[in-house]
């Protein structure tokens, strides 16, 4: 079992149409512990930090442009092969081509506004998690549920 945690952010764009339980829920509901979460505004600094592997792209000035447009939601999320899993669970980055019955496939009208991102690796999602929360902001010291009531019957 590979407990690994990942970075996620819900975009601008999701944030402003109001998605924020319903992405978190597809989270939770697969079993995730989401141990750190807030809102902040992004700023072109940060951004810059984020996509430092873009800059001097042409799309770069656009992606900035768009993460700083309106608050985001930082997550870290914390389970089984966080990293592979929760990409699977957003879907492919071009909405086209999610599969059905994933985030940005229910939720994401183009890819430039595809409402999440998640981390592609375990060290982008350790580098992610480094740019947006300082240690003291994550809380992975408690329990599910499901994992009281598994300690409890083992009992």
């Amino acid at each position: 079992m590979n407990i690994e945690r990942t970075f996620v952010a819900i975009k601008p764009d999701a944030v402003q149409r109001g998605l924020i339980g319903k992405i978190v829920t597809r989270f939770e509901e697969k079993g995730f512990k989401i141990i750190g979460m807030k809102m902040i505004h992004v700023t072109p600094e940060i951004a810059a930090k984020h996509y430092e592997e873009h800059i001097g792209k042409p799309f770069y000035p656009s992606l900035v442009k768009f993460i700083t447009s309106a608050p985001i939601i930082a997550m870290v999320v914390e389970g089984i092969d966080a990293v592979n899993e929760v990409r699977h669970i957003m879907g492919a980055t071009n909405p086209q081509n999610a599969d059905v019955g994933t985030i940005r496939a229910d939720f994401s009208p183009l890819m430039s506004t595809n409402s999440v991102h998640g981390s592609d690796s375990v060290q982008s999602a350790e580098r992610e998690i480094g740019i947006y929360f300082k240690p003291e902001e994550i809380c992975p010291n408690w329990k599910t549920m499901m994992e009281l009531i598994i300690d409890e019957q083992s009992k």
